[in-house]
């Protein structure tokens, strides 16, 4: 059974508060039952944060333009961005306490300036946003570190990923590509879930994934049956908060409803074979049909094809078997209706 490493995103919808970002942990780590059949699934196996560098994020204007959305924290769209950023020695303390509850660490970099966090620790993956995967300085200062680091596609063709791939590969190639759209909230027709195959087909030495920005689970669910082996999803405390990204996120019961069905998904993949499943063993005998008699067939008669039909249960002759039991002789009466077995005939 493969594991598909399902990453909660939380980005910023941590609104700037640290009591926020670790109750998002918190929720992340939480176990997984299966409710139906009582089974203690793999939860999450990593939580997302995003850091940037003011300094080398927006034009001078754009960082003073007004920004009078209800979404704003803010009066101008630099200050907003500035209240939503966590510190270094904050992304430290959370990934301690992700650490702690036995979480993975990724972390969006979104400026070489980011790499100031490397002072404290290093994330176990470096996440490239879609809007980078052109920022060619970026991806080598990244990939200079010889972390493990994730590529997402939402805002590239091909010819763009190859030349990502080019920069980082000159220095490691621990990658994974994740089929992305970004458009928040992606309408399902513009999905095309079948960009996954084709990257693992054109792309067979990374690992391949998707980062989902639709409402609602059935496509996360969806790519990792198509192949997907990393599964990235937004997550946040309630969709309803101050916050742009918080409407597309999952809540709290939906994060243990996607977790639930990829967890599910992996189970139920199996081999490319067909077989009888010992787990259908007594259904089979139950409700499969065995040769029975259409009439009272008496001690000393001969068996005869209109003497017989199928009923279940399935234990009996089975109807490409009725040769064993054409004309021969019944050793007792048989009434009519019944399973002929073996020890009723010569």
């Amino acid at each position: 059974m493969r594991s598909t490493y399902i990453i909660g995103e939380i980005g910023q919808n941590h609104n700037g508060s640290m009591d926020i970002a670790k109750k998002l942990i918190d929720f992340i780590a939480k176990p997984i039952v299966d409710k139906l059949f009582g089974e203690y699934l793999q939860p999450m196996d990593a939580v997302k944060f995003t850091k940037r560098d003011l300094a080398e994020e927006l034009s001078d204007s754009e960082m003073k333009r007004p920004y009078l959305s209800p979404h704003s924290f803010g009066k101008t769209y630099g200050e907003h961005r500035a209240f939503l950023e966590l510190d270094d020695e904050q992304h430290f303390e959370l990934y301690t306490y992700a650490k702690s509850k036995g979480l993975g660490f990724v972390e969006t970099l979104c400026a070489r300036g980011c790499l100031s966090m490397f002072r404290y620790f290093e994330p176990d993956r470096l996440k490239v946003a879609s809007r980078d995967l052109t920022n060619l300085p970026l991806l080598a200062a990244m990939a200079e570190t010889k972390i493990p680091m994730i590529l997402s596609t939402g805002m590239g063709g091909k010819e763009e990923l190859d030349n990502a791939l080019e920069v980082i590969t000159a220095y490691h190639s621990n990658v994974s590509i994740l089929h992305c759209l970004s458009q928040y909230p992606s309408e399902y027709k513009n999905i095309n879930l079948n960009t996954i195959p084709y990257l693992i087909s054109e792309y067979p030495e990374y690992t391949i994934g998707y980062s989902d920005h639709s409402i609602g689970i059935v496509i996360p669910v969806a790519a990792v049956a198509l192949g997907a082996r990393i599964i990235e999803k937004h997550i946040t405390l309630d969709r309803n908060m101050k916050g742009t990204d918080h409407k597309g996120s999952l809540g709290t019961d939906g994060i243990w409803r996607m977790v639930r069905d990829i967890r599910n998904i992996e189970m139920s993949m199996g081999g490319k074979e067909m077989f009888v499943s010992e787990a259908v063993a007594e259904t089979k005998i139950k409700l499969e049909r065995s040769v029975a008699s259409t009439r009272m067939i008496k001690k000393g008669e001969v068996i005869g094809e209109e003497d017989l039909h199928l009923l279940s249960p399935g234990d009996g002759f089975k109807w490409e078997e009725r040769n064993k039991v054409l004309k021969k002789e019944a050793l007792r009466d048989i009434p009519k209706d019944e399973i002929i077995y073996e020890n009723m005939i010569q």
